[in-house]
């Protein structure tokens, strides 16, 4: 956990409530991690906020000046808050305090799926280490833990979703930023479930220039939410065809998830339409599949279940060449602001879950078979040789094994 955080990888040590003086008062952060490797010491302070408690700005500030003063590393921070993008911290603190201190931040989520990654899918060698970790997840898996999970789209939810039905939503609305934000980490959440059950890492997929400036993804998805009514992100999975594409339509009432697939270069269209509908032979009838010939945007669209009795009902044009294909789950979309029945965040986690268990899981990239080496006797050669192209040289396509020049019968006068 502390590597990504610039941390060698040495002997640890950790400390509780440590005191410090700061300004003639002292200061308790929650914790306190040492690190040490040969001559280098890495050390960072650790403040942690549990159910709903946020954490606040000055008590940060504060830790970042003790954290310079004793020419600490880093300040790292758990709460139940979810940063919108990777890098970004959910509190935001004077600039000028981040010059020799690093900040970082961890979801009580984040630190759940680690958790249960290491111990599952990694494993840990030491029996009493392996105890104590299972301990950690059964105590923070506890709904009386604090480690809550993400669970409320924000205050600024049901008028923005009023307000996209209405058609009255404006790009300068704060609320509509709220909400793009708040998408962001939803996905990120939903990122980090999946992960936990597939026992890989997944993450949301952001431009360079969205990691390296968050406005520009927070800009995009609020323009995305006036113009079209929908909110729209994508998350990466370890070897799947494509990434997942998680769309949540607010004026349609509906969530869905797609995964494009590049079709085969080699025969018909309805051998490649054939070879995409037996990668989903299990898959619900209720899928929608797209095919998409080349250069053209739009794609002939029909149900699971329809093009699996007809497969030519996704050909429009037998002539064109068919390039790729997209498979989406269609899900319901929750309207409420929390988690549980009727809820948007459910929705969506539901979504990315079903959609990889009936799609992502299933579909495989097409790659050509390696030409065969064919044996003599299912080549067929022509034998008929045209006698005014004489050959002077031995060639494996002569009926005989003479030279022609050997033939002089067969030559005229020189």
């Amino acid at each position: 956990m502390t590597t990504p955080f610039g941390a060698p990888a040495g002997a640890m040590e950790t400390f509780i409530e440590v005191p410090f003086e700061l300004g003639g008062k002292k200061v308790f952060p929650d914790g306190l991690i040492r690190v040490k490797w040969g001559k280098k010491v890495w050390v960072a302070l650790v403040e942690v906020k549990t159910g709903t408690n946020e954490l606040q700005r000055e008590q940060l500030e504060n830790y970042l000046d003790v954290a310079r003063e004793h020419h600490f590393d880093a300040l790292i921070t758990i709460s139940n808050e979810i940063a919108p993008a990777p890098g970004v911290h959910p509190t935001v603190v004077d600039g000028r305090k981040l010059r020799s201190v690093a900040m970082y931040h961890l979801s009580w989520s984040e630190v759940l799926t680690l958790a249960v990654m290491q111990r599952e899918f990694r494993g840990v060698a030491d029996p009493d280490q392996a105890w104590i970790l299972g301990e950690l997840i059964r105590y923070l898996e506890h709904p009386k833990s604090g480690a809550l999970e993400f669970s409320d789209m924000g205050a600024s939810w049901v008028p923005v979703r009023d307000a996209v039905t209405s058609g009255t939503l404006r790009k300068a609305d704060k609320d509509a930023a709220e909400v793009a934000g708040r998408f962001d980490a939803l996905l990120r959440f939903a990122s980090l479930k999946l992960g936990q059950r597939l026992g890989a890492e997944v993450t949301q997929v952001l431009s360079r220039a969205e990691t390296t400036d968050p406005v520009l993804r927070t800009t995009a998805l609020t323009n995305m939410l006036v113009t079209d009514g929908v909110l729209r992100g994508q998350v990466r999975i370890p070897n799947t065809v494509s990434p997942l594409t998680v769309t949540a339509d607010l004026r349609a009432g509906q969530v869905t998830c797609s995964f494009d697939l590049t079709a085969p270069t080699d025969g018909r269209a309805t051998t490649r339409v054939n070879w995409m509908l037996r990668q989903l032979k299990d898959s619900p009838d209720s899928l929608r599949v797209e095919a998409f010939v080349a250069r053209q945007r739009a794609g002939t669209a029909e149900l699971l279940g329809v093009a699996r009795a007809n497969p030519a009902t996704l050909i429009a044009d037998p002539t064109k060449e068919l390039k790729s294909f997209t498979v989406t789950y269609l899900g319901k979309m929750g309207t409420a602001r929390s988690s549980g029945r009727n809820g948007f965040i459910d929705s969506v986690v539901d979504a990315v879950m079903s959609s990889y268990e009936m799609i992502g899981q299933r579909l495989k990239d097409w790659s050509a078979a390696p030409p065969r080496l064919r044996r003599p006797d299912e080549v067929e050669i022509e034998k008929k040789v045209r006698s005014d192209l004489p050959s002077a040289a031995l060639s494996s396509q002569d009926e005989g094994n003479e030279p022609m020049a050997t033939r002089s019968s067969e030559l005229g006068p020189a």
